[in-house]
């Protein structure tokens, strides 16, 4: 933990204000070294006010994302978030965290850029990324579990997104199997999971996240305004990003925690409550093959059960499902 973090965490922990002479006691080091730390902070726009009475006060913070904010805000979790870096722009943040699980970080690694220059979504589709407008972050894992068994953590990080979503905004997103968060129908949040395995074992896997915060309507393409949207349109009011980052940290290192400790089938059941594809007709294509049915539930590794047209009783763990109208 660095000193800025220990800072910004003692700043948050005493809203009213905190000596100086405390830090300095807190952290080891000189009242002289707190005040130079309080300055650089004021120059990345932190509000930080110094007075004799209540010593040093958070006021405001910054629209903008930084690793030791992060970490202080977020506090200690068990795996996701135990290390953070936040870059103003690169390719794509996968990009970032599967160099670091190649060269063998450990997991629970969190990448966050203002900006991608090569954001990408599943099936090879681009996702824009307007910088500082949205959260863009890929997190890196290390799960105990078989190939077979990687959707549970898709269907955990919806699960874990939405109830972030709906405890920063009041929002109810709805979740579409197997990648998406929606509100009133339109796409405000994508999960891309990325996986390098053996035949009987995964050596890592990325989860790559994607939401829309504080984009206004004519911030988006023309082709995608009639089927995305962001936090901001949806609530009415600008978001705080890092509040909403800090958040989604949190709940996704619970559930992570939850399918550790094979508690899966739980999750299951908030995603379904929670879900816009269970009990509609579907259709799904997968490489050359289309299937068209009912959705009716998880399977106990995530898989999407579909019910087609002829009675069957398909097991779907990939592919691109469109809700059909009929």
């Amino acid at each position: 933990m660095t000193t800025d973090t220990k800072i910004l965490s003692a700043l948050r922990a005493h809203p009213d204000g905190v000596s100086g002479a405390q830090l300095a006691g807190q952290l080891d080091i000189s009242r002289a070294a707190i005040w130079a730390r309080m300055e650089e902070l004021r120059k990345v726009g932190y509000d930080i006010e110094a007075s004799p009475h209540f010593g040093y006060k958070l006021v405001d913070s910054p629209d903008a994302l930084h690793a030791d904010d992060l970490l202080a805000r977020l506090g200690k979790t068990r795996v996701v978030g135990r290390d953070i870096q936040v870059f103003e722009q690169t390719t794509s943040t996968n990009d970032v965290i599967e160099k670091l699980a190649r060269d063998g970080v450990k997991e629970g690694a969190v990448v966050f850029a203002e900006s991608q220059t090569r954001g990408r979504g599943r099936l090879g589709r681009k996702w824009i990324s307007p910088t500082r407008k949205g959260l863009w972050f890929s997190v890196l894992l290390r799960p105990s579990v078989n190939p077979q068994e990687t959707t549970q953590l898709t269907v955990a990080s919806a699960t874990a997104l939405r109830r972030a979503i709906k405890t920063v905004t009041g929002l109810s997103a709805e979740i579409k199997w197997p990648n998406d968060l929606l509100l009133g129908g339109k796409k405000v949040a994508g999960i891309l999971t990325e996986m390098s395995a053996e035949v009987d074992r995964v050596r890592h896997i990325i989860l790559g996240i994607g939401v829309d915060v504080n984009q206004d309507a004519n911030e988006f393409p023309a082709e995608l305004r009639g089927i995305a949207t962001s936090l901001k349109i949806e609530a009415g009011e600008a978001i705080s990003r890092a509040g909403l980052a800090t958040e989604m940290l949190r709940e996704l290192d619970a559930d992570y925690t939850r399918i550790g400790a094979g508690k899966f089938p739980q999750l299951a059941d908030e995603w379904e409550a929670g879900c816009a594809t269970i009990g509609k007709n579907v259709s799904v294509q997968m490489g050359a093959r289309l299937i068209r049915g009912r959705a009716e539930a998880l399977d106990d590794d995530g898989a999407l059960l579909v019910r087609t047209e002829h009675g069957h009783l398909e097991r779907v763990i990939g592919g691109d499902v469109t809700l059909e109208k009929r």
